[in-house]
């Protein structure tokens, strides 16, 4: 079944439409704090297009998404009742009782943590609202994390160049389907 190449070569195809950048910003934000595709899945197409914007994109990534963070805190901060039967309804209550957990336990380390892995940042960005996790610790939490996370993605693209985007486009079958697997790993993982 060949699913991955088919979405590769749409979302690099938008990565090279003229409001390229507000559609990153905007699924940036978005997946912080509601929406489950990550803003790598653009991030990485748009620096293999344009990689002298490398930084660029990776801040921008890195900026909506903390602002979307801040979104998913005042949710949890100010709704978290009108919103748990949706994390019940998607089925990330589990995740949102781990988050909590981890709260307890590690506290800055937790959204430091969930912002740099692929664990769903907006159940923590819920979390840490709900917990009323101190805002500025936060914040700087989310921006070393996410920040960390997507200027990484953006430094390996655009290292590799037009030759990594070959061998991506290449693999991206394989690679996208361990990326599945290994999320579908981690969460069985972390539920026990």
């Amino acid at each position: 079944m060949r699913l991955f190449t088919g979405l590769y070569d749409r979302v690099l195809t938008w990565s090279r439409h003229p409001h390229a950048d507000r559609y990153l910003a905007g699924l940036s934000f978005a997946e912080s704090s509601f929406f489950p595709i990550p803003p790598d899945v653009m991030l990485a197409p748009m620096v293999l297009a344009t990689p002298r914007r490398a930084w660029w994109l990776a801040g921008l990534t890195t900026l909506a998404s903390v602002l979307g963070g801040l979104a998913g805190w005042l949710i949890g901060y100010f709704g978290f009742e009108a919103v748990q039967g949706l994390l019940e309804s998607a089925g990330y209550m589990d995740e949102y009782d781990r988050a909590n957990a981890w709260f307890e336990r590690w506290g800055f380390m937790a959204v430091l943590i969930a912002g740099f892995s692929p664990i769903p940042y907006k159940v923590f960005t819920i979390a840490a609202g709900s917990l009323a996790m101190p805002l500025p610790l936060f914040v700087v939490a989310s921006a070393i994390g996410r920040g960390a996370r997507f200027f990484l993605v953006a430094g390996l693209i655009r290292a590799g160049g037009e030759r990594a985007a070959d061998r991506l486009r290449a693999h991206v079958e394989l690679l996208g389907w361990l990326v599945v697997v290994g999320g579908i790993v981690a969460y069985l993982w972390l539920r026990h």
